[in-house]
């Protein structure tokens, strides 16, 4: 079996349960604004926290996921989720269901900075990446179809990512260091410095705000739907099945397209076409409206974050600055359903939505503008031939999720 042909399918399991929480984010903080005590802020931000603990796990793991062992850290962190988001579903009391989201998101970030490190070692990242994405959002369509036909209450979608964490489970077993030879750089001096520092935190703060006003949208979207457009739950969730069919779409279209057309126009104006169904997401008033505003952006979005999170790999071979953008984009999704519920509070879903797009036409600058330097460099460098595996190892590009 040639190289490219063979999938890491440990590393697109575990990809997949780890990011499975922030695509059901909808539905999840729908769920705890209707059957616990809490108002649409207070949801909010209890997926916020849910989503920050995700994030912490990357930051604290970005470089230590060799160190430590991938399959002890993969197995950690499966559990975390199996237990935290397991226990939240099995309770309603309030505090609970908080610890057990926070646990819940700890587990799935050091899942996702596990299957990052790993990627970041593969010949072929882009197409382990997509692959990821393309079985996540499967998974997350099949239960926005399915949720709404078992019952109310937060614990069916929060049940499915428990689930899943232990499904995957038994696929940790083949999980490997991700490449030996970057084991022994720590030994003689420490750690390693990361390459190009002012290029990676102004990408990694761009990445931020620009997953903060995704996840905006997203954390409050089945609230669009239901009181804006006034649709029913089912209708809501056939909807938010068919955006996530779109990502597929999206997800095919960007390992069909790969590096062709460079880094800097995908990232640049695919964000500003983000933007412009932001808006008219969220200004929708009936079903045809918020279905195409949902469709159209949810086709967009997996395509931009593979080129985004490229170009933090391209930064770092080693995949370290994969991890921290991946990490920022983390963090910028768990401020998103605090800051959607808070926005569309004070300016109502249309005006939360303008704000939102204008956002993303500001951060779409730094970003296209690293990726216009970081190509400058690299078409500068000496490409030489990876005769050895770690030479084509070191060389490959990483797009992650996390």
């Amino acid at each position: 079996m040639s190289p490219r042909s063979a999938l890491p399918w440990p590393l697109v399991a575990l990809f997949t349960a780890g990011y499975l929480a922030s695509y059901l984010l909808p539905t999840t903080v729908g769920r705890l604004d209707a059957s616990l005590p809490l108002s649409a802020t207070g949801a909010g931000a209890v997926g916020s926290a849910l989503l920050m603990g995700s994030a912490a796990a990357g930051f604290l793991l970005a470089s230590r996921v060799d160190r430590l062992g991938p399959r002890a850290l993969a197995r950690t962190g499966l559990l975390l989720a199996a237990v935290g988001y397991g226990g939240a579903a099995l309770t309603d009391a309030l505090p609970a269901v908080v610890a057990g989201a926070v646990l819940g998101g700890l587990g799935s970030g050091t899942a996702t900075a596990v299957a990052a490190t790993g990627i970041a070692a593969q010949r072929d990242p882009h197409r382990v990446t997509t692959v990821g994405l393309l079985c996540v959002s499967a998974l997350a369509g099949a239960v926005y179809l399915t949720v709404p036909h078992l019952g109310p209450g937060h614990g069916l979608p929060l049940a499915a990512v428990a689930l899943t964490a232990l499904a995957v489970w038994p696929a940790t077993g083949r999980l490997t260091a991700s490449n030996p030879a970057h084991r022994h750089e720590h030994a003689p001096g420490g750690r390693a410095r990361l390459p190009r520092p002012r290029a990676g935190l102004v990408l990694a703060a761009a990445v931020f705000c620009w997953s903060l006003a995704q996840n905006s949208l997203w954390g409050v979207s089945s609230r669009i739907g239901l009181e804006q457009a006034g649709l029913s739950e089912v209708t809501v969730g056939v909807v938010l099945a068919a955006a996530l069919g779109g990502g597929l779409l999206g997800v095919v279209g960007a390992g069909a397209l790969g590096p062709r057309l460079g880094r800097s126009l995908p990232i640049g104006a695919g964000t500003a076409l983000i933007a412009g169904c932001i808006a008219a997401s969220a200004a929708a008033s009936d079903l045809v409206s918020f279905a195409a505003g949902q469709i159209a952006w949810n086709t967009l979005y997996p395509i931009v974050l593979s080129y985004v999170l490229a170009l933090g790999a391209s930064l770092d071979a080693r995949g370290r600055w994969a991890v921290l953008v991946g990490s920022a984009s983390s963090l910028g999704t768990a401020c998103g359903p605090l800051t959607g519920s808070l926005l569309s509070a004070q300016a109502g879903y249309p005006g939360m939505g303008l704000v939102l797009a204008a956002v993303l036409l500001a951060v779409a600058v730094p970003m296209t503008a690293v990726a216009l330097r970081t190509r400058t460099v690299e078409r500068g460098r000496t490409v030489r031939p990876a005769a050895h595996p770690d030479a084509a190892t070191a060389a490959a590009h990483y797009e992650p999720a996390a």
